[in-house]
Order: structure tokens, then sequence, then C-alpha cells
């Protein structure tokens, strides 16, 4: 079930940044493309750089996500996210729990977390962060360490098990988002199908009119 919390809609499309995937461009231009295409919430995804890189890079990102009157989100790090006075953070099942991150970051902030399997997706609905990602529903072009893929099916399952909202994630293209909307999830996070994409704006525009 798509919410609006703290002023952000947690729903729709959910653009990735992730330096690894666009290494010819800016960031911060693909944001700005993105935006001017309709998309709203973002996460800044750093796994090569230095520290140093990343702040640098996610306090830019953060002006310009400002700037734009779009949702910021850091991937992993909450003390990143705090150092730039992000909107928010998502976490994967490694990192810090819900409930420390919840306690570090204040009652304010967007805490996501990303769940692989029914049982993850039962936990999750108890601790009642933001929002959810599910998947990967299809295999990730950006990720070859990816868990398991869970298919349509296992998204249709896990849409029965949780009122938060669900955005699928993994390998979905174009084409596929309107079978995966009408499996249940209320939105899509994307990374290749908008960062790699020639146009990113007009791939942006095209997902979000596959929305509907």
């Amino acid at each position: 079930m798509a919410v609006t919390t703290r002023t952000h809609e947690l729903s729709g499309l959910y653009i990735i940044l992730d330096p690894s995937v666009r290494p010819d461009r800016p960031l911060g231009a693909i944001l700005k493309a993105a935006a001017e295409g309709g998309a709203k919430l973002f996460q800044y995804r750093n796994k090569v750089s230095s520290m140093r890189e990343q702040y640098g890079e996610a306090l830019s990102l953060r002006k310009f996500a400002a700037e734009l009157g779009v949702t910021f989100i850091v991937n992993d790090r909450c003390d990143l996210a705090l150092a730039v006075d992000a909107d928010g953070v998502h976490l994967g099942q490694d990192d810090l729990s819900y409930g420390d991150v919840r306690k570090i970051l204040g009652r304010n902030k967007i805490i996501g977390l990303s769940t692989h399997k029914a049982e993850q997706v039962r936990e999750a609905d108890d601790l009642k962060p933001d929002y959810i990602g599910f998947g990967p529903i299809f295999k990730p072009a950006s990720k070859q360490d990816h868990d398991p893929v869970v298919g349509m099916d296992g998204l249709k399952q896990v849409r029965a098990l949780t009122t938060l909202p669900v955005f699928a994630i993994g390998g979905i293209q174009a084409e596929e988002v309107p079978a995966v909307m009408r499996a249940g999830a209320d939105g899509i996070a994307v990374i290749s199908a908008a960062v790699a994409a020639p146009d990113v704006q007009k791939a942006v525009e095209r997902l979000i009119s596959l929305l509907a």
C-alpha cells in the first residue's frame, strides 16, 4: 500500500544512482535529467569509492535533490546519510539493525529495508520501516553477487504478507513494468533501466507512463 510519509511519496519510480553503472556521466547530471523526466525518489549507492569521495558525491547530490524538490536516500550508511542530511537511508539485511538506525536518525527520516524472501518480509512487517525493497524479481544487470531471483510469483506471495509500501527491484526493464505493478508492487526501483539509458529523461518518462 503506497503511503506518504514525512512529506515524501513512497511509491512509483525509485531511481538508484550508482556511479559504476554509468562512469561516463556525472551522477548529478543523471539526477537532474531523471527529475526533469518526473522522477521524485532517488537513492545514492556507491560500493567502490572511498568514504571521502562518497561524502563529496553525496553532498553534491543532496544539494541537487533539494533544489529540485526530490527525495534523496543513501544506501547502507546512516553515518553518510547524517553527514549530508539525506532524507533517509536504505538498509540491507547485513547492515545495522532497523532499531539502531531509527535511534540514530530519529523519527523524521525515511528508513527502507531490503528483503529477498517471505521470512524477511514478515520480519520487516513487524519492524515497520517506511518501505521495503523486494527482489531480485529478475536477474540484475548491475549486480553479479545478487540473491536468488524471486520472480513474479515471489512478489505476489509477499504482497499478501504486508501493508508496507513494496518496491520491486532487480532487472526490471520498461516492458516488464505493467506486469510487476499488477503483481502488487507499489513501485519499482531501477538502476540500469534509467541510469544506463542513452537518454535518461526519456527513459524515465516512459517508465513513469507504464506505472499507471
